[in-house]
């Protein structure tokens, strides 16, 4: 396959020195290691159909990859060996932007902050954004259904994505750029791609929803006692500040890691609080300043007694130094220590309860555990932690309690009728936790489609479904 991948994309783009290959062969948490011979690099579309076709020639599986920041282990090749990488990072052309049409469409390597950029200079915006801004790629983002801090107003990747282009298994491209408002042609093939982790065809383009650009932001950082409060801050909020975007629950212990990781970093009010929220309102051009409504109502919050502090970014340096920590919450946990991450969601109303009532139990169950959730409230989804006890030896915890800890989250995820992916994925990491928690139906119809797609099982091995049935599954 190798050689007949140097014939078809030259020599360039076939790499093979396992130096080169190295960095792209382990998870962004670490915790996954693969192996692959070589990582190939089109630059189009047809070079992606003309590896697809040679993939189904030689037998040999694919794993598409972009900025490799996946959570869950899904952009990692398999341990044994049997797949090659197909790197889309050299497809990073903006083919198109336009403001009238409020439209962009991006090839699958661009960077987010690079499409960011591009969509500033046009005086409009790409609406979604994370921590992992300036490593994560379009392709990556619309394969794993991204969300971020701007779901509250905008939605995820699947309500921004107005169009994909991708190469199916069978090394057919599926055209669906078009962004046309109503289509009824049956099954939405665009849909079914966005989420699919790369297991039903390779993304190579997507046609993108901008927005008017910013103009003026209210960004806010407030001092609470606990998760109800800070929901009844949001609903306060919502109902007399527009333009909300964003609202971030931080527990006070989280948001010291991120303090005391980050250089130059400090705790935005002068009190220790046990929870924190950040707080962003926007408006464009011709749209009212969110500033004084959103003063207005943390005055009115404070005076209510239902916070204790908060404070208004005076200028964009402070907004920003606000978002910093934000955005430095994983990687300050991860510094920390050995921890288990889960990316949930429950319905909204029930967060609050669930992220006090499950971090106890969690708890009792796990003597010298420590339980927290932090992230996007206003959509129902939190990153719930599990750290180990302090000088525990981090892979005998992650082979012994960890697994038996995730596995407690999961079941009281799936009680309070909410789902153990939220934004990241299944990849291989939550892949048997689905198996074990879905419904037959679900997956039933998983299998089914994925059959249909890639009968061989050649597209992202071993990632969020198997072929096989619940008795036989990996």
């Amino acid at each position: 396959m190798i050689d007949s991948a140097r014939a078809l994309l030259g020599d360039r783009a076939v790499v093979t020195d396992p130096e080169a290959i190295a960095p792209w062969l382990t998870d962004w948490r670490g915790r996954y290691q693969g192996r692959a011979d070589a990582i190939l690099s089109p630059v189009s579309t047809a070079q992606v159909a003309g590896i697809v076709a040679l993939a189904n020639e030689k037998g040999v599986p694919l794993v598409p990859q972009g900025g490799n920041s996946s959570m869950v282990g899904g952009a990692t090749p398999p341990a044994d060996g049997s797949a090659v990488i197909v790197s889309l990072r050299r497809m990073n052309a903006i083919r198109a932007l336009s403001a009238e049409d409020g439209l962009a469409v991006a090839e699958a390597g661009v960077v987010l902050q690079t499409l960011h950029e591009a969509a500033e200079e046009a005086r409009m915006r790409f609406p979604l954004t994370l921590g992992a801004r300036g490593s994560a790629t379009i392709g990556g983002l619309v394969s794993t259904n991204a969300g971020g801090t701007q779901v509250l107003r905008h939605g995820t990747m699947r309500a921004l994505v107005a169009g994909v282009e991708a190469v199916l298994p069978d090394g057919s491209v599926h055209d669906g750029l078009g962004a046309l408002k109503k289509d009824n042609r049956g099954y939405d093939l665009n849909q079914l791609l966005i989420g699919a982790e790369g297991t039903l065809g390779i993304v190579t383009a997507a046609a993108l929803k901008l927005v008017p650009a910013i103009v003026r932001r209210a960004v806010a950082w407030v001092g609470l006692d606990s998760p109800h409060d800070a929901l009844r801050l949001l609903r306060a909020i919502e109902a007399r500040v527009p333009g909300v975007e964003s609202f971030e629950i931080i527990p006070g212990d989280t948001l010291a890691l991120a303090v005391a990781h980050l250089p130059g970093a400090r705790d935005p009010l002068a009190g220790t609080y046990r929870w924190h929220a950040l707080i962003e309102a926007v408006a464009a051009e011709g749209e009212r300043d969110p500033a004084p409504a959103l003063e207005a109502a943390l005055a009115a919050a404070h005076g209510a007694g239902r916070i204790a502090d908060a404070v208004l970014a005076a200028n964009e340096a402070q907004a920003e130094a606000f978002w910093r920590l934000r955005d430095g919450l994983s990687a300050a946990e991860r510094a920390a220590g050995p921890a288990a991450q889960h990316d949930i969601s429950v319905p909204v109303a029930a967060m609050p309860d669930f992220m006090v009532d499950a971090a106890r139990e969690v708890e009792a169950r796990f003597p010298g555990c420590h339980a927290t959730a932090f992230g996007h409230l206003g959509d129902g989804n939190v990153h719930f932690h599990v750290r180990a006890p302090q000088g525990v030896d981090a892979e005998r915890w992650y082979a012994g309690d960890a697994p038996m800890a995730t596995r407690l989250v999961h079941d009281l995820v799936t009680a309070a009728g909410g789902s153990i992916s939220a934004e990241h994925g299944i990849g291989q990491m939550k892949r048997a936790e689905l198996e074990r928690l879905s419904h037959p139906a679900r997956l039933t119809a998983l299998r089914a489609i994925k059959r249909a797609f890639d009968p061989r099982g050649l597209f992202n091995p071993g990632k969020l479904v198997s072929l096989a049935s619940d008795g036989d599954a990996a």
